[in-house]
């Protein structure tokens, strides 16, 4: 895995999936000649009828888009004085209700929902605030807050302050604000400039700067921040990923590799993130839900690629032995396919 991550070849041209159009490289595609109406009344008769029928549930929601979802969730409150979700919530249970609540939940709205969670309770789950803010475009970030704002007539900033302390709360609440910068221009000397600022701030010195680290990885755009790994490593002669590791512990640098890992590659993060949420005893059905539905859209196909070279097995095949029931219909259906 160490040899992945720090294989920078190419790694300023490649792209990104920080500037992926939806639809381009997710598993799940509008549907052509797609009508609401007609969706929505299907789906009231596999939940009104005498026990619910999971297979259609399965088959409308993971074969339409989010944005046709969301009409469908209209048609279907218009036809019934119902709102989807409760009908959903009513007649299904277990993780493969959230799932499919999760399915016809604006990916915005979503990742509030998930913030929202990730809050509740004694002590913030810091793993679902690191992977949201440090897998998200500027865009889907203020998105974010917005819907934050209009349920909670609050500032997330403002509740995370909360529930986060010392220098991760300041790394963390500077991506959360939207922070970084979201444009493309690459500025080479800046870069170099920022590379050695970084390392005169860990490796070269006795003890550890982070508030350069923070300054730097938490605002410059992806772009730049990519020509700065390449930088480090070329003065350093180690990966910036190595550093924080050796510098840092703790959320901090959790934050701040994930950060980093990001800038390299999103779907390699994301298959890794699959990995962890199904390895060993148990899984963790909340992060799989998550990240299933949210990268459908986006980048699933690359994750799923990145994850049979990373694995040598399918995301499909993992799946499948690791969960059972219309759970695992329905995740393998969001997955799309068997590599």
């Amino acid at each position: 895995m160490a040899d992945l991550w720090e294989d920078l070849d190419a790694l300023v041209k490649s792209p990104s999936s920080f500037f992926a159009k939806t639809g381009e490289r997710g598993t799940i595609k509008p549907k052509s000649g797609f009508d609401a109406e007609d969706d929505a009344v299907i789906l009231r008769k596999a939940i009104e009828g005498l026990g619910t029928t999971e297979k259609t549930l399965i088959d409308i929601l993971t074969h339409r888009s989010s944005a046709q979802r969301q009409l469908i969730c209209e048609a279907y409150l218009k036809a019934t004085g119902r709102t989807l979700v409760d009908d959903l919530e009513g007649d299904t249970d277990g993780e493969f209700g959230n799932l499919l609540v999760a399915l016809i939940t604006p990916p915005a709205t979503y990742d509030c929902h998930e913030i929202m969670r990730a809050m509740k309770g004694i002590g913030a789950k810091s793993d679902v605030l690191i992977e949201i803010f440090a897998s998200r475009t500027a865009e889907q970030i203020a998105a974010l807050n917005d819907v934050y704002l209009k349920e909670t007539e609050k500032k997330l900033i403002f509740d995370l302050k909360k529930e986060v302390s010392g220098d991760f709360a300041k790394g963390l609440l500077l991506v959360a604000e939207g922070k970084r910068d979201g444009g493309t221009t690459l500025d080479k000397d800046k870069a170099t400039e920022d590379a050695q600022t970084l390392y005169n701030a860990g490796e070269k010195k006795w003890g550890t700067d982070e508030s350069q680290f923070i300054d730097i990885l938490c605002q410059r755009n992806i772009c730049q921040l990519r020509q700065i790994l390449v930088e480090y490593k070329t003065i350093s002669g180690k990966t910036l990923q190595e550093s924080i590791k050796k510098e840092m512990s703790g959320d901090l640098m959790e934050l701040l590799v994930a950060i980093v890992k990001c800038v390299k590659s999103v779907p390699i993060y994301f298959a890794e993130r699959l990995r962890e949420s199904m390895k060993g005893a148990g899984t963790d059905e909340c992060t799989l839900n998550r990240i299933m539905v949210s990268r459908s859209e986006i980048d699933l196909l690359d994750i799923r690629a990145e994850y049979k070279k990373l694995y040598e097995h399918s995301l499909h095949s993992a799946i499948e032995s690791d969960l059972g029931g219309s759970h695992a219909d329905c995740v393998t259906a969001i997955c799309g396919g068997d590599d």
